[in-house]
């Protein structure tokens, strides 16, 4: 018997990494993780820029250590692509980072201690509160409302719990789907600057809107920049597989999140730093964004079709106007946890939504992806998860 550590000894993996596992199976239609359609990934397009730097003048920097903050060339770039954003940021406010988890990871370790509260959103990402755990914080749902966070809850455990960190995702959330109002942005900021609490704003889905009107980024709105550190991402809108994020806050929280990182893998793979940065130069960027979000718009307005059609009328569900997944809400009394492995029998997977809550609860919601799969194969998935509620609501209705 081996002697773990604390931090280990009682973690399990996230639910989406577990059930990725039984989705690799050719026959498995896969509504659980949040994974972008293969073939929105630009494999061509990458294998030309990496070809051209490894052929080039430069070719044996781009395979030596270098600086942990990242390269100078992609540095230069991400200033720009913050600022189409609307963020105003320098060189020393940006530290690349391995995917946005490790930015995550990273400013936990930058502020917490064990026993430290986090308050986050209720549901919220599942592998942040994993990080969390890691960590051996406290992580403490936040009520909310259509609007983004309720306040008066919010200021409560603010005023209770003296959190070091609030970690929201406010644009298209993961696993909601909900987008925040600016109104209620900027009452979040005032509110933790007032108790001095530090926002870490995870925002990988933003760029994929699919209607509804753009709402500014709580790092847009942090007039002081003091406020919230911003996480972004490429993994949704480029490829996962590169492993390109970036982290944008104060200097002196960049600093201690640089120090964190040299720790960990010293510096981001150089040369998926300069395929980021080349396919942001040339432009690429926007114009395969604007082909990707087509894709996921139909696939999107696709699954709601299916839901209206198929899902029974005592399943809620939402409409999102960006993002990558729909939330739904069986009734109270079914439980998305025990129903899934029948769910799996049948060739469909999802998430079960009490793994995305702080305390364990909303055991009857379960969370949708629609990125990562064709028309045809949502529309099939979809009946056959629609068909099965149904059965459950009529085995309890005839009880």
């Amino acid at each position: 018997m081996y002697s773990f550590s604390d931090k280990l000894k009682n973690l399990n993996g996230t639910a989406t990494r577990e059930i990725l596992k039984l989705t690799a199976r050719p026959d498995m239609i896969s509504f659980a993780g949040g994974m972008p359609a293969a073939e929105c990934l630009p494999c061509d397009t990458i294998a030309e820029i990496a070809s051209e730097i490894l052929s080039g003048k430069n070719a044996a920097s781009v395979l030596q250590y270098g600086q942990t903050e990242g390269r100078p060339e992609l540095n230069a770039e991400l200033v720009g692509y913050l600022s189409s954003a609307g963020i105003t940021a320098d060189v020393e406010n940006i530290q690349v980072v391995s995917g946005g988890q490790q930015g995550l990871d990273l400013l936990c370790k930058a502020f917490i201690n064990k026993g430290d509260v986090i308050l986050v959103e209720n549901p919220t990402y599942l592998a942040f509160l994993q990080i969390a755990k890691t960590y051996e914080a406290r992580a403490i749902g936040v009520d909310t409302t259509a609007d983004g966070l309720d306040l008066n809850d919010l200021e409560i455990k603010l005023k209770k719990h003296r959190p070091k960190l609030l970690y929201v995702v406010p644009t298209f959330s993961n696993p909601t789907g909900k987008t925040y109002t600016r109104e209620n942005r900027e009452s979040i900021i005032a509110l933790c600057k007032t108790y001095g609490t530090v926002i870490i704003e995870d925002d990988p889905y933003g760029r994929l809107r699919y209607g509804g009107e753009l709402v500014p980024t709580m790092k847009q709105l942090d007039k002081s920049g003091e406020t919230v550190v911003y996480v972004t991402s490429f993994s949704k809108t480029v490829a996962p597989g590169l492993r390109i994020a970036l982290c944008c806050g104060a200097a002196e929280i960049i600093r201690k999140v640089s120090i964190g990182k040299q720790g960990v893998d010293v510096q981001n793979p150089a040369l998926c730093q300069m395929v980021i940065a080349e396919y942001l130069k040339r432009g690429y960027f926007e114009k395969t964004l604007e082909k990707n979000i087509a894709v996921y718009r139909a696939r999107r307005d696709a699954f709601l079709a299916a839901l209206d059609k198929y899902m029974p009328k005592d399943v809620k569900y939402n409409r999102p106007e960006g993002g990558l997944f729909i939330w739904a809400e069986l009734p109270e009394y079914m439980d998305s946890a025990e129903i899934l492995p029948e769910a799996l029998e049948k060739s469909v997977a999802y998430i079960q939504g009490n793994e995305f809550f702080a305390d364990g609860s909303g055991r009857n919601t379960l969370r949708l992806n629609f990125s990562n799969s064709n028309e045809a194969r949502i529309e099939a998935g979809v009946k056959i998860l629609s068909e099965l509620f149904a059965t459950k609501i009529k085995e309890r209705n005839n009880g």
